[in-house]
């Protein structure tokens, strides 16, 4: 059936509502170009499905990359572990024998290697304090150790130097591994060997983290900057060889 307008128009069909194909007659295109009231279900109809399919990659790639840099958050959390772990390791190896590919490894700096090591030395020192005072030593060796390499930290910088302050803290925090290793066999021997275990320690964490810290760019007032590290160390040493020992 077809429908004349009164005022003598182009004669047009009504839409076809059957569902002969099982499809909503509203997703159908009209093919009708003589009135534009055909024509406005296609735009209804196409516009939709048209962003459908723009949006689908977009939802697609979520989580994968962005950037360059990778999306952790759908990683197992065991893998997120294993893989810190690794490069915990890797920076403890770089401290004990370091490479020329230290400055890259501590670049990308962290704080979970410095923290189990003060925790390390901060519970090694408080098993052997004197009764009543585990509590005391404990506190004080872990304030000692972080304020400590942050007042380091915070002097380098005033010299000008040009490093970061958590790469500074991530490198002072590593470098007391020396000292851990020391204190924990130190448990077991004399005082004698104790001191020369300590010492030999102490030598090598200022050693390792002036090497680390090489390229600050301080220039004349290299000595200023190395001074404080000497006594950051040379204070937790002090504290490591005056702890009673299990023998």
């Amino acid at each position: 059936m077809s429908y004349t307008p009164a005022n003598g128009g182009d004669t047009f069909e009504p839409f076809d509502f059957s569902t002969e194909t099982g499809d909503d007659p509203l997703l159908k295109p009209q093919t009708h170009t003589s009135n534009t009231v055909g024509s406005a279900p296609a735009t209804i109809g196409t516009t939709p499905m048209a962003s459908d399919s723009r949006s689908a990659p977009a939802m697609g790639a979520l989580g994968s990359m962005s950037g360059g840099v990778l999306d952790t958050l759908d990683e197992p959390v065991s893998q997120t572990i294993i893989r810190d772990l690794q490069s915990i390791w890797a920076k403890l190896k770089q401290v004990l024998v370091p490479t020329k590919d230290r400055k890259n490894i501590l670049r990308d700096w962290d704080l979970w290697g410095p923290l189990l090591l003060c925790l390390a030395l901060s519970i090694r020192l408080s098993v052997r304090a004197p009764a009543g005072q585990s509590p005391i030593v404990f506190t004080t060796v872990f304030v000692i150790v972080w304020c400590g390499a942050a007042v380091v930290t915070l002097n380098s910088k005033l010299l000008g130097g040009k490093v970061s302050f958590f790469q500074s803290v991530c490198v002072l925090g590593y470098c007391i591994f020396p000292i851990v290793i020391a204190s924990i066999i130190g448990l077991f021997t004399p005082l004698i060997v104790r001191a020369v275990l300590v010492s030999v320690a102490f030598a090598w964490s200022v050693y390792a983290s002036v090497g680390f810290l090489s390229d600050v760019n301080l220039n004349e007032r290299r000595l200023l900057a190395v001074y404080p590290i000497f006594l950051f160390y040379f204070v937790i040493s002090w504290m490591v060889l005056i702890s009673r020992s299990i023998l």
